[in-house]
């Protein structure tokens, strides 16, 4: 955990709806308020829903520090796949973060969904690059949900992402996987546990 912040795990929040999306702010709350990780920020500076593991190559991309209360963030004219392997690589913060997690998305991901999403690439990216990673998605109903439900899902998560994290301390977390959460939209009733059991694959 070579993060320069005591011995708290480094957790990056990417998306691709955007920095100043709901569901972003709201997961960096949560965590934040966790007093557990070390929060850092590197996402879209506008909505990117649905360019699915797009990369920028024949524009330079623009990066602008944003305020976010107990978060180093940063806000990236790209695409979540390109946030994340910027958030990789050392430019913008000193070190490579332990865990990546995408989202919180507005709606679902899951099925043939996950090759369009934008969400879902700013967490295969990371699994490209060796880091462990999650995307979060929830169910938005319309005319139903609000923006506080973000909140309420991602207070659903932190078990698993807490539980990651002491995984990947323990170097017990499978490496040749990441992983794609979608929150029901009856949140409140949801409790998670997190019991995973993964057979590693033969090299």
């Amino acid at each position: 955990m070579e993060n320069g912040s005591e011995s708290k795990p480094s957790v990056m929040v990417t998306n691709d709806d955007g920095i100043d999306a709901p569901g972003l702010r709201s997961l960096v709350r949560v965590l934040v308020s966790s007093n557990l990780f070390n929060v850092l920020v590197c996402a879209p500076d506008s909505e990117k829903s649905a360019v699915s593991h797009c990369v920028s190559w024949q524009h330079p991309l623009s990066v602008k520090k944003v305020d976010i209360s107990g978060a180093t963030a940063f806000a990236v004219s790209g695409t979540p796949a390109d946030c994340t392997s910027i958030g990789l690589s050392k430019v913008l913060f000193p070190f490579v973060p332990d865990l990546v997690v995408s989202g919180i998305n507005k709606g679902s991901n899951c099925g043939y969904h996950i090759v369009y999403s934008g969400t879902v690439a700013g967490a295969r990216e990371a699994f490209f690059n060796g880091v462990p990673s999650v995307s979060l998605s929830y169910e938005w109903v319309a005319g139903k949900s609000k923006d506080d439900d973000f909140v309420l899902a991602a207070e659903a998560c932190m078990p698993i992402i807490t539980a990651i994290s002491t995984e990947i301390k323990n170097n017990t977390y499978p490496q040749n996987c990441f992983l794609n959460i979608d929150v029901p939209a009856d949140v409140a009733n949801c409790k998670v546990r997190w019991t995973h059991r993964v057979q590693q694959l033969p090299k």
